[in-house]
């Protein structure tokens, strides 16, 4: 089997990982001897053990004189468990395959240093485009401190994501609302505004997906961003499972921040800006808090204003063939840009249909407008 292969193992053990991990990253490794694969395993939830010890654990005695195909550099300090590079030394493999080195400051490098020191052959670089693909939310929130931040919405081929009386179940068809719940699974906060509340009543929770079902005890933390504290106090946003922070301009009135708190969310107030909540000093909380990706699914206030200040990262839209027509049910408001050349541009984009529905997903270019065409963007490494 070519090498490659090896690899693709790794990787595709690694996206077993994804949603479970946080705030370590997914990684998958593979042990192999003889041309046999003896020890697969992938990282387990943050304490726990990371993704070459699983696989050292399976190959046993075996692993000795193998080689390891991992995703990410393996980890040379003392964390929550020991170094991976000294499980590796230990167990006597001879030669490491990375895919990516980890931009950690505390391991970039130094990883890769160690298992040279013991006398292993290294080498970096092999698939390293899918590797940083399924870390690119680690890669932001351990370079930058930010989480990696996803628009996500749902829209008529018109371009409405709500009918004239703000009904909008069902835009999409079963198959597309699967994968949006998959998208919720792989998400540490699922984010959205007040009127999102108050118009739909959703439970904002992970459904049919794994150990984050309806009634899993891994939910993605609800957060929602009420200005005004107007949210009402028995919406099912505040039902278990998952827990709720609730994002509110100060001052809030002492009693409605009681009654959040006895309805289980935890009200955090912050700096009010233009009226509203100030999104940048909400996300560089979140990202003190460990939370690496947040899904934001509207409304269109709260879309426009992420936008307006450049903290989307990715931005997946699921497109419906209906016309429901209209003038109301803007998709993201906010204030908006004055000129097309002014206007964010995705790069990468990706098609995908579900049925009758479609997919588009790409990332935001923060340095590429309509105007500036020629720039070839930036990679998942590069943006982190």
């Amino acid at each position: 089997m070519p090498p490659e292969q090896y690899m693709e193992c790794a990787l595709s053990l690694a996206r077993l990982a994804v949603g479970c991990t946080s705030p370590n990253p997914a990684v998958g490794a593979v042990v192999v001897k003889d041309g046999l694969a003896i020890g697969m395993g992938y990282t387990q939830p943050a304490g726990s053990e990371h993704a070459e010890v699983m696989a050292l654990r399976q190959a046993g005695d075996k692993a000795r004189g193998a080689e390891m195909y991992v995703t990410l550099e393996p980890c040379c300090h003392y964390g929550r468990t020991p170094p991976c590079a000294e499980a590796i030394i230990k167990a006597g493999i001879s030669e490491v395959h990375v895919a990516l080195l980890d931009p950690n400051p505390v391991v970039s490098g130094r990883g890769i240093g160690r298992l040279s020191e013991a006398g292993i052959r290294t080498h970096i670089g092999m698939c390293e485009e899918e590797a940083c693909q399924i870390n690119e939310a680690y890669i932001k929130h351990i370079t930058t401190g930010l989480p990696f931040v996803i628009a996500k919405f749902a829209m008529s081929l018109d371009g409405k994501i709500a009918t004239k009386t703000g009904d909008s179940k069902w835009i999409t068809r079963e198959e597309a609302r699967k994968c949006a719940h998959g998208l919720r699974y792989g998400a540490d906060a699922i984010m959205v505004g007040a009127n999102t509340i108050v118009a739909d009543d959703p439970h904002l929770t992970a459904r049919g997906c794994g150990g984050r079902g309806g009634t899993g005890k891994m939910q993605p933390l609800r957060l929602i961003v009420d200005s005004g504290g107007r949210v009402p106090v028995n919406a099912h946003v505040f039902e278990p499972p998952g827990g709720v922070l609730l994002a509110v301009a100060e001052p809030v009135d002492p009693a409605r921040r009681e009654a959040f708190t006895e309805a289980g969310a935890e009200v955090l107030e912050f700096p009010a800006e233009s009226g509203g909540v100030d999104v940048v000093e909400l996300f560089r909380l979140l990202g003190k808090r460990g939370i690496v990706t947040v899904l934001v699914e509207g409304g269109g206030e709260l879309l426009g204003s992420l936008f307006d200040r450049g903290l989307v990262d990715k931005v997946m839209v699921f497109i419906s063939p209906v016309i429901i027509g209209g003038q109301e049910a803007a998709i993201v408001a906010g204030e908006g840009v004055a000129m097309m050349t002014e206007a964010l541009r995705l790069t990468r984009v990706d098609i995908k249909t579900f049925g009758d529905d479609v997919m588009v997903s790409g990332y935001v270019d923060k340095g590429l407008a309509l105007g500036n065409q020629d720039s070839s963007g930036e990679s998942a490494c590069s943006r982190g």
